[in-house]
């Protein structure tokens, strides 16, 4: 198979930015239907499948940026998948950490920033947006409750990251007003849908049979820590 991108194209970096799947401490919002142990259990299988796809997409050299414990066995054993280099995340909210991992990307010609929150994005989602940052200077996948899933920046800029209220509906249309005051150029591909609440559990169970296999065992209390 050929590689995603010929060798005169330009390689662009993936950051992803991770929590360690620590019960009590991630997806808190399933808690409801989930147990503490099946939203850990569903953290850590996100984990892996983003770390997976973005490896499979082959754009760039793929790092992992950690929240927690960076030696938590959960991210150590996303090195199995192939290379990969794991930084724990700077303090601050989400834009500081972002704008972190772009400030330190390995590549000059971008970087593509991404949480592992969205089951259907794929490696042809990162290699669309790397190819879209041949002619942008930004590129956006936003999501259905108005955030986004990916951002792609050439070069790093603390205002694409300022005045954002995160966690709302707003940050999506907060960040195009931002990049449109700051002269940007920037191109978003279709929106896509991320777990975040009750609701999701079923959508992702229904899309991936491992899934629903795993939440099956955890709602009944069966299974293994997570990973």
């Amino acid at each position: 198979m050929c590689p995603a991108n010929p060798d005169s194209s330009p390689r662009i970096g993936v950051a992803i930015l991770a929590r360690a799947p620590v019960p009590g401490r991630v997806k808190t919002r399933l808690v409801s239907v989930l147990g503490e142990e099946g939203a850990a259990s569903l953290q850590a299988w996100m984990l892996r499948r983003t770390v997976a796809m973005a490896l499979e997409a082959d754009v760039g050299p793929v790092s992992l940026w950690c929240e927690g414990d960076a030696e938590h066995r959960a991210f150590i054993r996303c090195r199995e998948l192939g290379p990969l280099r794991i930084r724990p995340q700077v303090a601050g909210d989400l834009g500081r950490r972002m704008l972190a991992a772009v400030q330190e990307s390995p590549t000059a010609a971008g970087t593509l920033v991404i949480g592992t929150d969205c089951p259907v994005l794929n490696a042809a989602h990162l290699r669309e947006g790397a190819r879209s940052l041949a002619d942008h200077d930004a590129v956006l996948i936003p999501v259905e409750d108005g955030g986004y899933v990916l951002i792609g920046m050439k070069a790093p800029s603390a205002a694409a990251f300022s005045a954002i209220d995160w966690g709302t509906s707003q940050v999506m249309a907060q960040t195009r007003q931002s990049l449109a005051a700051m002269g940007w150029r920037w191109t978003e591909l279709s929106t896509l849908w991320d777990v975040d609440r009750p609701e999701d559990v079923e959508r992702i169970a229904a899309m991936f049979p491992e899934v629903a296999e795993l939440l099956d065992r955890r709602r009944t209390g069966g299974g293994s820590s997570p990973a």
